[in-house]
């Protein structure tokens, strides 16, 4: 356990926190107008380890070699020059802290962050933070790397869940939710929608089977993972014969053949780690999915075909009836994925090399 001081008078600026990994969300921005709940738990922290925030450099300006260091291999809008390392906790676990008026950039429905820190210490009004709580964004509070520091609590060091127990607990994220909308005349609207962790997943895991791809077809399990990539993968890649095939593989999940291409593996939720088979001949490229996200689709929630009467006894299922389905077919977030895309080194090959250029066209085409 940790809590954040301030670099300046040291008064402590959050309640105690452990680290658990970023989420695959935390860059995400959600339709327009819509009211995202908080990205972090309580009680946790992670560490962003790119730059964030302001100064803001165009594509333009940056030397094709300078993007390159770090990482970046494709045009992009523009790249943040703020400092790399910003922690990442719920608002909700801020502590000693207060905001900057005239910091308070955004104000469509609240904070952006777009101006910088707008948090001060309490105790010697230093900056401190960005609260971030504008529509469409997930609400967060990051503390400035270089204006706090960083405290361990002298407890013993928690232990991570192993894949196993990962796999018993049993906390998958469901592809579909409820998204509150801002300015309803009503008060506050819902509608149902595709998950936009699951968007934001998809997103992410799709730039890496493009350049898992070697320039040929791919193809995904069938059900839900192929109603999520197949659509993307058909429209982006060269059509042709030998595809490459990918598989769910993981925790409970043994590789049942050894020629498969690529694998959709989780990451884990409190080191980030990506899951590895214990066979190190394996050469088949593992692409990243969110532990929730890869659980969904590895061991699917059944739903009951008849409603149940009577009590429940022990190992019955509820008769709840099943979310609504959207009535759109999934697209991926446009922005997770071209944030993937350009920092895989192979956006420069030729079959990936068109595509960050034409994303609005791809997103009027229904894609993203």
């Amino acid at each position: 356990m940790f809590v954040f001081v301030c670099g300046g008078c040291g008064a402590e600026l959050t309640t105690p926190l452990s680290q658990v990994a970023l989420p695959a969300h935390a860059h995400q921005k959600y339709g327009n107008g819509l009211q995202l709940p908080v990205l972090m738990e309580a009680g946790t922290f992670a560490e962003d380890p790119e730059p964030w925030g302001p100064p803001w450099r165009g594509w333009e300006e940056i030397h094709p070699e300078e993007a390159a260091a770090r990482g970046i291999y494709a045009p992009v809008h523009a790249l943040s020059y703020g400092a790399p390392g910003s922690i990442v906790i719920a608002p909700g676990d801020a502590r000693g802290t207060v905001l900057i008026p005239e910091m308070a950039g955004g104000y469509c429905c609240g904070l952006d962050g777009a101006d910088g820190p707008n948090m001060a210490c309490e105790m010697c009004d230093l900056p401190v933070a960005t609260r971030i709580d504008d529509c469409s964004l997930w609400q967060a509070v990051r503390l400035a790397p270089d204006a706090v520091c960083r405290l361990s609590l002298g407890d013993a060091d928690s232990v991570p869940l192993t894949w196993t127990e990962l796999v018993e607990e049993g906390k998958s994220t469901p592809p579909f939710e409820p998204i509150a909308t801002w300015g309803s005349r009503l008060g506050t609207n819902h509608f149902w929608s595709w998950s936009p962790q699951w968007e934001a997943a998809v997103g992410r895991a799709l730039a890496h089977l493009l350049a898992a791809s070697r320039g040929r077809p791919v193809t995904v399990p069938d059900g839900l993972s192929k109603e999520v990539f197949q659509r993307a993968l058909d429209a982006l890649l060269p059509a042709g014969p030998m595809a490459r095939r990918a598989v769910l593989a993981g925790p409970g999940r043994p590789i049942a053949d050894r020629d498969v291409d690529i694998l959709l593996v989780p990451t884990h939720p409190q080191t980030g780690q990506t899951w590895a088979p214990a066979d190190p001949g394996t050469s088949a490229y593992r692409v990243p999915l969110p532990f929730g996200v890869w659980l969904w689709l590895a061991f699917p929630k059944p739903h009951l075909p008849l409603p149940a009467s009577g009590g429940m006894p022990d190992g019955v299922l509820r008769d709840d009836p099943p979310a609504p389905r959207p009535r759109y077919s999934f697209r991926a977030d446009p922005g997770v994925f071209q944030h993937t895309l350009v920092r895989l080194p192979a956006v420069r090959s030729p079959w990936l090399r068109p595509i960050p250029g034409n994303l609005t066209r791809h997103m009027r085409a229904g894609l993203f």
